[in-house]
Formats: structure tokens, C-alpha cells, sequence
């Protein structure tokens, strides 16, 4: 099964497509050139057919197989504990923020079993690891924005300290889509928090970006952002700049 998949994957790789594709990920270099529906349209495939066969012996070479199995995971018909382990088996496999984003988005039978999906993601927040802990805040802003959970969920994006770019750009775009849904249960939080320079003025650039959010709430926004030194603000700079594109 894993050879002719490979085989499928070869024969829709684009070229030019390889080049802007690895453009938007910096940190990998296995990349085909797979479009995303084409991967999804065999994931639905698979799903429907033996998943945990290929699950099982899936390799993992190259980024679209492992975009692959994240989308059969999400569209896998299991119970939840089946499920639960094949999600937690997965996410040591993350690598960059593209497969942890649309992994993340693909989950959507968190929305049958929120409390539970919770309770699991709780851990990874806790977590050392860069993209372990950008897949708890990811699923955060996917999921849990809205109440009973909104006002856990930001206490929770204040504790995280951690250094990696990708974990402080999924800390600033959640806080930035709550502020969106949520703006009167955000804005006390964003007057008093812990966040570091970087995340809480990225938090506020993307409020500002957002087409859902008032004139008069982007000027109050540019208002609040804090000051930082030139060597601060160069670091921040470069770490954009060496990015490439500022993805969550």
C-alpha cells in the first residue's frame, strides 16, 4: 500500500509548485509539491478503505506522507480512545507548522467530544517541544474560543514561555482570533498579561490585519502596542526575516 501511495504522491508532484510550496516551510527540505486538495482527496480514499493498515506503515520520507497521515487521521471513523492514540502516536511525527496546522484543522470530532479533547491537548501545552506545544495552542484557537472555554483558554496561552518562533506566532494568532470572536472577554487580558514583547505586539498586528475588526478598534489597538529597544526589535526582525512568511 505505502509503495503505490508513494507512487501517487510522485506522479502529481509540481515542479514549480515544489519551489513555492518549500518557500512557505523553511525548516524542511523533503518536499514533493503535492497541492493539499490532492492529498486530502487521497486521505478520504484511504479512510474509507483499511486506514490503519496504512497507519501502520506509513513512511515518513517525505512531507506529503506525512500530511497524508495527518489527514487520514482526521477523517478516520473510530471510537474516541482509538482515535485519542492514534493522534498522540502522530504528533511527535509534527515538524513544521503547515502539517500542525492543518492537522490541528482536520480534528473536527473535538466538537463531539470537547471536554475529553481537553483534557488530552492539556499536556502538550505543558510541554518542551516547539510543535508539541504549537498543536495544544493550535487546537486551542480551533476549538475552544468560545465559552464555557474562552476564559480558561487565555490564562493557559499566558503561561507558555517558550522561546521558539512557531510557538510564539500560534500564541499571538490564537489570542488574536479570540480577540475577534470575543473581544470584551479578551481585551481585560490584553491590558494586563505576561506575554513577551514579540508575542503580545504580534497579537496586536494581527488583531490590526483582521477585516473583522473595527477601525476604531485597530487605532485603539497600534495605541497599546509596547515600545522596544532597537536591539530587541532587530532580533524580532531577523527571526521574521529568516521565516520567511509569518504563518500563525
Amino acid at each position: 500500500m505505502e509503495t503505490e501511495i508513494r507512487t501517487q504522491l510522485l506522479s502529481l508532484a509540481e515542479p514549480e509548485y515544489q519551489k513555492f510550496s518549500a518557500s512557505l516551510i523553511p525548516n524542511i527540505t523533503n518536499v514533493l509539491g503535492v497541492r493539499l486538495p490532492a492529498i486530502r482527496k487521497i486521505a478520504k480514499q484511504i479512510a474509507a478503505e483499511d486506514w490503519r493498515t496504512y497507519l501502520d506503515t506509513a513512511k515518513d520520507e517525505f512531507f506529503e506522507e506525512v500530511m497524508l497521515q495527518a489527514m487520514v487521521i482526521g477523517h478516520a471513523q473510530a471510537d474516541l480512545h482509538e482515535l485519542l492514540t492514534r493522534i498522540a502516536a502522530f504528533v511527535p511525527k509534527i515538524d513544521n507548522w503547515s502539517v500542525c496546522d492543518s492537522f490541528c484543522a482536520g480534528l473536527k470530532y473535538t466538537k463531539v467530544h470537547p471536554e475529553a479533547m481537553w483534557n488530552f491537548i492539556q499536556p502538550y501545552l505543558r510541554s518542551d517541544q516547539e510543535y508539541d506545544i504549537r498543536f495544544g495552542v493550535v487546537m486551542l484557537l480551533n476549538f475552544y474560543l468560545e465559552e464555557p472555554y474562552i476564559h480558561q483558554v487565555l490564562p493557559l496561552l499566558d503561561q507558555i514561555k517558550h522561546e521558539a518562533y512557531y510557538v510564539k506566532m500560534a500564541v499571538a494568532w490564537a489570542i488574536s482570533i479570540a480577540y475577534v470572536k470575543q473581544p470584551e472577554a479578551v481585551m481585560p487580558y490584553l491590558k494586563q498579561n505576561t506575554l513577551d514583547d514579540f508575542t503580545y505586539n504580534k497579537a496586536l498586528q494581527k488583531i490590526i490585519e483582521s477585516y473583522r475588526v473595527t477601525p476604531e478598534d485597530k487605532q485603539l489597538m497600534r495605541s497599546m502596542k509596547r515600545k522596544v529597544n532597537r536591539q530587541t526589535q532587530k532580533t524580532a526582525d531577523v527571526i521574521a526575516g529568516k521565516k520567511k512568511v509569518n504563518m500563525g
